[in-house]
């Protein structure tokens, strides 16, 4: 079993927890209307992915 030899100090332990804060979701511009979408996803304004449409969106 695993038992650490020395006590961890505190800058280490919190350096290691440091990576599993909160980020903000990086947003990028839609290339047909311009609006704010996450990544890797359909803009849910216009209905187009990678320069082609691929949602029908109707008008309300």
């Amino acid at each position: 079993m695993g038992v650490p030899k020395r006590k961890s100090s505190k800058m280490r332990m919190r350096t290691r927890k440091a990576a599993n804060r909160w980020h903000a979701e990086k947003l990028a511009s839609c290339s047909q209307c311009g609006s704010k979408v996450p990544a890797h996803i359909a803009c849910p304004s216009c209905g187009y992915y990678k320069g082609r449409q691929v949602l029908t969106i109707q008008a309300a």
